[in-house]
């Protein structure tokens, strides 16, 4: 059986993270293969029923690694801060954080979807901005910590349609980061990543038709070159880089119509 109790020995401690919205998709792989890695975890999602299976998963693939588990819906702002103080309660130091929560279902504007589009910018933006004050807080504490912000090609440019304010509120997040990442610049020890996923097998990713996701990766190999990118603790990375790092490029320089021809 893992470790359950607060780590003593500095010298033996397995690095931690912290994944919101771990319950599926590219948290959850992303926590399968960190686990494979040496560290142990802290993951929260609104589903525990889906992380008790997922833990299972993982002690079964690592079973050296400690794995603790949280109810959290992001929306719930309080219970973010108290849910991330107890995971460092338990565990005596986090490492990393990676704020993963977020939902992709809009609506275009002005066709009587302001609810969908309200929902999902508090949850990909504001959540975010909670989850990120939470994580800072702690860090602050520390004196170090790495956050990682997962946020979208769709980011690079004002999109059409249902992803609107998806692509807006990943846009939002993008430009907190590097003001995250300005305020750090004294302080090295404190690094702010931001992610731009291209399009990846997931539940998000499932509900949209084939046509509308060009160069889709598998989940396994996005969730790959995620854990690789995030290791890596740059400042910005497009994922997969190719052929999004180019991708990138174009969507912000080329004109509007040409950019809705490309995605």
């Amino acid at each position: 059986m893992p470790n359950s109790s607060p780590i003593a020995d500095k010298a033996d401690r397995r690095p931690v993270i912290v994944i919101t919205g771990a319950s599926s998709g590219l948290g959850a792989g992303m926590a399968v293969r960190f686990a494979k890695k040496g560290y142990d975890l802290a993951l929260c999602a609104r589903r525990i029923e889906k992380l008790e299976e997922l833990k299972f998963e993982i002690l079964s693939a690592a079973p050296l690694a400690r794995v603790e588990l949280a109810p959290l819906d992001v929306n719930d702002h309080d219970a973010v801060f108290t849910v991330f103080e107890d995971f460092k309660t338990r565990f005596g130091k986090i490492d990393r954080i990676i704020i993963n929560a977020g939902i992709g279902s809009g609506a275009p504007i002005g066709k009587g979807g302001f609810q969908k589009n309200k929902a999902v910018l508090e949850t990909n933006l504001i959540a975010a901005l909670a989850q990120s004050e939470a994580s800072m807080q702690i860090f602050r504490e520390q004196g170090e910590g790495h956050l990682v912000i997962i946020s979208s090609m769709s980011a690079m440019r004002g999109l059409r349609s249902s992803i609107a304010c998806y692509s807006t509120s990943k846009a939002a997040v993008a430009h907190l980061a590097e003001c995250m990442r300005a305020d750090m610049l004294r302080k090295p020890k404190i690094t702010v990543s931001t992610i731009f996923p291209g399009y990846i097998e997931s539940e998000m990713t499932a509900q949209a038709p084939k046509d509308k996701t060009p160069y889709i990766v598998s989940n396994d190999k996005g969730c790959d070159l995620l854990v690789k990118a995030i290791e890596a603790k740059k400042e910005k990375a497009c994922v997969p880089a190719w052929p999004w790092a180019p991708m990138g490029f174009l969507m912000r320089n080329l004109p509007l119509s040409w950019v809705m021809k490309l995605i």
